[in-house]
């Protein structure tokens, strides 16, 4: 089976450990991952304003490239791609008069978008391509014992459009997590927003909302934490030592990608998970739990 992938800059950079992780893992499931020919930026972030076609135009570009891999449909792991691309995606769709102008802007493309791709994100692609059941199947490491908690942060459900799981109470990755072997627990805070880019001009508010955010898991026992946002994994990974000193109380947690518990359950080599990327150590944690 072959599935057309669109990494994102950040998974060519600082998420080295999502990108290969997601190849590897994928592979494990007899998947084989075609990187997207020419793709560029996702455009980082959706405008806003309806007449704003210019910020639209990065994103079709994306989806002009997958058609002209003869796919009618492609796959992200970053949740931040998975929601410009998405949005962009569902405008254009909607909206006959913007898609006009951006096609007339991209003239020099041989190939005009129609509205005829379709955006899916890699935990939508396991539930329902993969399913969890079968995924389990390919489980050589089980996770017995971690307790993880799942952070979805606002991409992945916000707005509801974009959503593909319940947006107030998603589960999506608390059933990976069951299906890899380990133990999801609750946690009140997995959809709240971690500060996003105020992480560069704001670095309080951010340092604030890991407290926040990570104490919440350390409350309920949490091992680690897993999440699928290169944004999402910085300020709540990084920003810790920030949140230590706003809370001498505060109890640091490794943070990883969903997809490095996935090859790590797959039994991938070390090279597939990356732990070297980390700011928090993640294998003092797994070790505990004889993993690592």
């Amino acid at each position: 089976m072959k599935l057309i992938y669109y990494p994102g800059c950040t998974l060519k950079n600082q998420a080295r450990n999502f990108d290969v992780s997601t190849v590897s893992s994928m592979a494990e499931l007899d998947v084989e991952v075609e990187e997207l020919a020419r793709w560029n930026c996702c455009g980082t972030v959706h405008a806003l304003a309806s007449d704003d076609v210019m910020h639209r135009m990065a994103p079709v570009t994306n989806l002009i490239r997958v058609k002209e891999a003869n796919a009618s449909e492609f796959m992200t792991s970053c949740a931040m791609c998975y929601n410009t691309l998405k949005r962009a995606n569902i405008d254009v769709k909607k909206r006959a008069d913007a898609l006009e102008t951006i096609n007339q802007f991209l003239y020099l493309e041989e190939t005009k978008y129609a509205g005829d791709v379709d955006v899916l994100h890699l935990l939508e692609y396991l539930r329902d391509r993969v399913g969890f059941d079968k995924l389990a199947e390919k489980v050589k490491k089980p996770l017995t014992g971690l307790r993880v908690a799942c952070y979805y942060g606002c991409l992945l459900v916000r707005p509801k459009e974009v959503a593909f799981d319940d947006a107030e109470n998603p589960v999506v990755m608390e059933n990976l997590i069951s299906a890899l072997g380990g133990t999801p627990v609750p946690f009140p805070q997995k959809t709240e927003c971690c500060g996003a880019h105020h992480t560069v001009g704001n670095p309080e508010i951010v340092a604030e909302r890991t407290d926040k955010i990570m104490g919440s898991a350390h409350e309920q026992a949490a091992d680690l934490v897993v999440v699928s946002c290169p944004l999402c994994a910085f300020n709540l990974d990084f920003r810790q030592d920030d949140a230590r000193r706003l809370n001498p109380d505060f109890h640091h947690l490794p943070v990883l990608y969903f997809t490095q518990l996935m090859a790590l359950a797959f039994g991938c080599d070390d090279a597939s998970l990356r732990f070297d990327l980390h700011h928090i150590d993640p294998l003092p944690a797994l070790a505990a739990r004889g993993l690592a």
